[in-house]
């Protein structure tokens, strides 16, 4: 209303205001000589220098002093009401009935007499999660949701956003109530419902686990099992880089300690890489730095409890390291690349099955040229790799297009590694489906391959990748 009433003393007089403004060389200048000449106040004088020219108008007037009128009726009616409780209370009690006309049904709570206690975790509702974890220590989880069904065929939708030098090394689906299991290079599980993890976006790349777990310096990520119950007939295989392997029944780890449990006794010098759920009749592969594999079945590593070593799963000569474990049904190949960037793939079912500790075979045929072998995975034809180098050069490869060959042949030159560079890792995920040329892209239909069944459980959830 005060501003209505400069407004409006101003219309009065607009052509000296106008005068006053046009003579004036700022607008500090032309509010101190308004406010000297017709004794406006400082929030008018700002408000007449900032009116647009249309208010002029004889229309613009006489809106001005209806809506002028209308606030004065209604500053006369508040001012009455606060002089008096009973009006208040009035007012209170008209928007009482209101509340009560409008909201006033049933009762749709049951009130209760029975004692209960209440969990934080009974209020999260029980949901499917994508649960991601990248190379470089990354997770973040989604509700499937966010991932529509299409047809085969379909353009699918757009994943998440990585760094350069990263990749997804784990997704899978998991209920809000399961937990995930984080065991450590340096022999650690820490706990933590899928509800706990960070909520994002299918664009993001999700938040550093180091903000999540008391890790220490140098500590990563090894592997990651989920699981909703701690089975005593379910066993966790452990491998490490210098050959020990252990087997360990799942139920010892049903209990977390916020700075984490001891999942394995590793010595000063070694560190864990691969944690997997294996079942009765699974073959363990472990591939050494030196091109050397090994199979065995799992039943030849007896089960010892959580706090403890394991056995020596392959035997190494000084300088060589394990640098991966793969659990199989004895179907699909196994892939191994080298650190110059040479690989090939070989039948599970060409690798003869050992004892435990023994050295193992060769898998690739070792040259100064290829460098040290740098990575192996279990795959099958439906599978795409991600090759990681250390310099953050990624390539990715069809498993169909790497030829398969014998177990102690060359192999081929899969990508080129710089001088100063070297193959650091390989991710494994399932490939989205080709479609037969001339077919829709949008709603057709496309030809399928048949999954091979690796027997390991960690492949990435088809459904939603071929998104």
């Amino acid at each position: 209303a005060h501003i209505l009433e400069g407004y409006l003393m101003a219309l009065d007089h607009i052509d000296e205001v106008i005068s006053i403004i046009r003579s004036s060389q700022t607008d500090s200048e032309a509010s101190s000589r308004l406010i000297e000449r017709f004794g406006f106040t400082p929030e008018q004088t700002t408000a007449i220098l900032e009116m647009k020219l249309r208010r002029l108008t004889g229309l613009e007037r006489d809106k001005i002093q209806e809506e002028l009128d209308g606030l004065r009726r209604a500053i006369a009616y508040y001012e009455d009401l606060l002089a008096h409780e009973e009006k208040i209370l009035g007012v209170i009690k008209e928007e009482m009935r209101e509340i009560s006309k409008k909201f006033g049904d049933k009762r749709r709570t049951e009130i209760s007499h029975v004692e209960k206690d209440l969990d934080v975790e009974d209020l999260i509702a029980d949901e499917d999660m994508v649960v991601t974890i990248t190379h470089t220590g990354y997770v973040k989880r989604i509700p499937v949701a966010a991932y529509r069904a299409q047809k085969r065929g379909g353009k699918g939708v757009s994943g998440v956003n990585l760094k350069e030098d990263d990749v997804i090394d784990e997704m899978f689906i998991a209920s809000t109530h399961e937990y995930v299991l984080f065991f450590s290079s340096k022999g650690k599980v820490y706990r933590l419902k899928v509800h706990e993890l960070p909520v994002g976006t299918r664009q993001a790349r999700g938040t550093a686990i180091v903000n999540l777990l008391p890790f220490e310096d140098g500590e990563k990520i090894a592997s990651v099992i989920s699981c909703r119950e701690f089975p005593a007939d379910e066993y966790l295989m452990f491998a490490t880089k210098s050959g020990m392997v252990k087997k360990t029944v799942m139920s010892a780890y049903d209990r977390s300690r916020r700075d984490g449990l001891i999942a394995i006794n590793l010595r000063d010098d070694d560190a864990l890489l691969n944690v997997r759920r294996v079942r009765e009749g699974d073959k363990i592969i472990l591939a050494t730095t030196a091109g050397k594999a090994i199979m065995f079945s799992e039943e030849q590593v007896r089960a010892t409890g959580r706090d403890t070593s394991g056995v020596r799963g392959i035997g190494m000569k000084d300088g060589v390291s394990v640098l991966g474990m793969e659990v199989t049904n004895g179907n699909g190949d196994l892939f191994v690349i080298t650190e110059r960037g040479y690989g090939k793939r070989t039948p599970v079912a060409d690798y003869p099955e050992q004892n435990r500790g023994g050295q193992g075979v060769y898998t690739i045929q070792m040259t100064e040229r290829k460098g040290n072998l740098a990575a192996m995975k279990t795959v099958g034809p439906q599978h795409e790799l991600f090759i990681v180098t250390e310099g953050a050069t990624v390539i990715r490869v069809k498993t169909d297009e790497i030829s398969q060959t014998g177990r102690a042949t060359q192999g081929v030159k899969m990508m080129t590694v710089d001088d100063n560079d070297r193959v650091c890792a390989v991710a494994r995920m399932t490939a989205a489906k080709e479609k037969p040329e001339g077919e829709a892209t949008e709603n057709g239909s496309a030809s399928e391959e048949t999954p091979v069944d690796l027997g390991d459980g960690n492949d990435m959830p088809e459904d939603l990748l071929d998104e």
